[in-house]
């Protein structure tokens, strides 16, 4: 009995590609489907893909001046086209029925099926602290990591210089945006540390950041 084929799936999401980098991968698609006999039927004329490729990159050099009317358009077009890319896509799909030498012929990458098991986050860390708009407050923005779930923030009076704390008082940030902390004692030198939250579990503590209250 043959091996059942596995289904290979097109690497589709284009939401993070340049507007130059999504038109290539359109016309890539394009040039490989069009006349191709292994794909005999898309789900729509490709001389109608292709004039809407045309179409978006018009509106991209229309845009370049930073128009909102232009933009606007530009964003619509692109919509349709990512949307129609990802019809062509599934076409594929269904069409090579698992077969990655018909597949090749598309124009499409496949993507990867192997799961990707998760990494430890990198070393959380503190971009910076400055004083609050009102006295006793501090503002603390931790640095973003991709991948954290949240982060937790502790601080805490340093009593005794060079020596860190023994009891702090700690925060869960859900994201890396700036927060300010207030109700703080004016003029005490307060010890600021971070750390995050991957799938992994908690990273180290941060190395703590001194500041003065103002």
């Amino acid at each position: 009995m043959a091996a059942k084929l596995k289904k290979l799936k097109a690497l589709l999401g284009l939401h993070g590609v340049s507007d130059t980098g999504f038109i290539q991968k359109l016309l890539n698609v394009f040039q490989a489907l069009n006349g191709n006999s292994k794909f005999p039927n898309p789900p729509f004329d490709l001389v109608t893909f292709k004039s809407g490729i045309d179409t978006y990159s018009t509106l991209v050099t229309d845009a370049a001046d930073g128009g909102k009317k232009a933009i606007t358009a530009k964003n619509k077009q692109r919509d349709l086209m990512d949307s129609q890319y990802a019809q062509l896509g599934h076409y594929v799909e269904a069409v090579s029925n698992g077969d990655p030498a018909i597949f090749a012929t598309s124009g499409f990458l496949t993507a990867p099926t192997e799961r990707v098991l998760p990494q430890p986050l990198p070393p959380a860390s503190i971009d910076w602290i400055d004083r609050g708009a009102v006295t006793g407050s501090v503002v603390v923005k931790v640095k973003g990591l991709p991948k954290a779930i949240n982060y937790s923030l502790e601080y805490a009076v340093v009593t005794i210089p060079g020596t860190l704390p023994t009891s702090w008082t700690q925060l869960t940030l859900p994201g890396s945006k700036k927060v300010t902390i207030s109700n703080l004692t004016p003029g005490a030198n307060y010890a600021f540390q971070v750390r995050a939250l991957g799938r992994l579990g908690y990273t180290d503590w941060s190395d703590p950041i001194m500041f003065i209250c103002g």
